[in-house]
């Protein structure tokens, strides 16, 4: 005859510590997603206005000429 033994363990968690790793892991999560957009973004510039566009349009963005 078989018996089964139920045991109960009691375990502790470091609230701090996996607060700060949920909150890099979704920091982490947002860059890779602004990082896809930027990309997406340029893609789109060059396929519209050329690469000659893109960096007239930088150059005019940053000095404001």
């Amino acid at each position: 005859m078989k018996t089964t033994t139920l045991t109960s363990k009691e375990t502790r968690i470091n609230r701090g510590y996996e607060t700060s790793k949920f909150a890099l892991a979704t920091g982490f999560t947002m860059a890779a997603l602004v990082g896809i957009w930027a990309c997406a973004s340029m893609i789109s510039a060059l396929i519209n206005g050329g690469l000659g566009g893109v960096v007239k349009g930088f150059i005019t963005a940053v000095t404001g000429i």
